[in-house]
């Protein structure tokens, strides 16, 4: 398998430190607001990476934290006017609803930043023991300085960085210096040999990365606006302390808007819950995994709409093909298999998936049986490693989708005929829906419906 390293900007072969094991950590979520399908794309990702080492016949750990205490966790609290741990679990279920909805496979082991404090203090004072971090009025520094490889992830100079301008980190002794630990005053604190406060950002993920994953591991994964400054931090923090730390790093792209990154900040982000209301969780997966990973994925609802169209060809050459055939044994075409090793080569792995599907339909148009049976085996097996397998559950779901979808678009010509004083029409609409079985409340806030029990 070759896989690329953004630390040496080279695709190269990936051996494991230990045969048939592969030790991954990856950045999850800051749960500070609604999941946006930018983040879904590097979750999607990692997933895909995972289970194509487990179907290489790796034993895989994959351990991906939860950042459930940060200043833009504590202002989204003070906005919404509750505590900032129900915050932090509200978002935190939302973010699990949406992993789930796509097919993410559940961590290995999710560890939450406030559940390892004194793992953090212990990495904190090992560097400061070793002289490359320091105290200083209740703050805790990393010493940049100190770290002659500093921004060789970033392949940045020390001398052409942005002076950081937060305004949290006082004292410094060098303007690029990071916080390790931030004295604070309001609550949650937590207490320190230097006093009481709350962690920095970057300390959480080489504290949990030890602790779940060795001093050593295979592979740390994120999104690429995570390179600098966190992974580049996270790298100079634990091999400072002495740790090997991660032997290969992998970046996905972003989801873009005009050519932005969506994010939240920019106001562009398209939450999951809003798009599950077009396409199936399915779908949506289909659509993230249409790109090289390494590849900016542009946004717009006509992409969106492709994807879908392009995935329920898959499906319905599926459902063609099992009514005409038992279930064959499932196997992957070797085009396919080295498009996967071949840094996940996404791009050829699909087109090998869809030409797989026209076979399989120029096969049902001749009624030849065995080429049916061939191509729904390999279309199986794909579908499986990427998955994008459609079990019964996301059947139902997808059944849910098509119910509301409708259910919506009668409540519409309701509407529209109230709204041109059609009441006949109106209360027409109305009585089907009833006699569906559904319950119709008119409220100030819209029109609600639901099931009659």
């Amino acid at each position: 398998m070759q896989l690329y390293n953004t630390l040496t900007r080279s695709v190269t072969e990936f051996i494991p430190i230990e045969k048939d094991k592969v030790s991954i950590y990856v950045c999850g979520a800051t749960v500070q607001g609604n999941p946006h399908i930018g983040h879904m794309r590097a979750a999607v990702v990692f997933d895909l990476l995972r289970r194509w080492f487990i179907h290489s016949g790796y034993q895989v750990r994959f351990v991906r934290n939860v950042t459930d205490i940060d200043d833009k966790i504590l202002h989204t609290a003070g906005h919404e006017d509750r505590p900032w741990f129900e915050v932090a679990a509200h978002y935190e279920r939302e973010f699990t609803a949406a992993y789930n909805a796509l097919g993410i496979l559940p961590p290995s082991a999710e560890p939450r930043a406030t559940g390892h404090i004194p793992q953090m203090i212990e990495l904190i004072q090992d560097l400061i023991d070793r002289d490359v971090a320091y105290a200083v009025n209740g703050d805790v520094y990393f010493a940049v300085d100190k770290y002659p490889a500093y921004g060789e992830l970033s392949n940045q100079k020390l001398d052409q960085l942005m002076v950081s301008e937060d305004k949290g980190e006082r004292d410094k002794r060098y303007q690029h210096d990071f916080a390790l630990w931030k004295k604070v005053d309001e609550q949650p604190t937590w207490p320190t040999p230097w006093g009481a406060g709350r962690p920095g950002w970057h300390i959480e993920c080489s504290a949990m990365a030890r602790f779940y994953l060795g001093k050593k591991f295979d592979i740390h994964g994120g999104g690429l606006d995570l390179a600098f400054p966190h992974h580049e931090n996270e790298i100079a923090q634990s091999k400072a302390a002495g740790d090997d730390f991660a032997q290969r790093w992998l970046h996905s792209a972003w989801v873009t808007q005009s050519g932005e990154k969506m994010s939240k900040s920019l106001g562009n982000s398209l939450q999951v819950a809003e798009v599950l209301k077009l396409v199936s969780g399915m779908e949506l997966r289909y659509y993230l995994l249409s790109a090289h990973y390494r590849s900016m994925l542009e946004y717009s609802p006509a992409a969106l709409t492709e994807a879908a169209t392009g995935f329920n060809r898959i499906i319905n050459f599926l459902d063609r093909a099992k009514a005409l055939v038992s279930s064959p044994t499932k196997s992957l075409p070797a085009e396919f298999i080295a498009a996967m090793n071949d840094d996940l080569n996404l791009p050829i792995a699909l087109s090998v998936l869809h030409e797989c599907v026209r076979n399989g339909n120029s096969a049902i148009a001749a009624k030849n049986q065995v080429e049916i049976e061939a191509a729904l085996a390999q279309v199986s097996a794909m579908l499986e490693v990427l998955g994008l397998a459609i079990s019964s559950e996301s059947n139902s779901a997808a059944t849910d989708q098509i119910i509301n979808s409708l259910v919506q678009t009668l409540l519409a010509e309701r509407e529209a005929a109230r709204a041109r004083k059609d009441f006949a029409t109106a209360d027409l609409l109305r009585d089907r829906l009833l006699s569906a079985g559904l319950n119709i409340e008119d409220t100030a806030d819209g029109v609600r419906w639901s099931i009659k029990r």
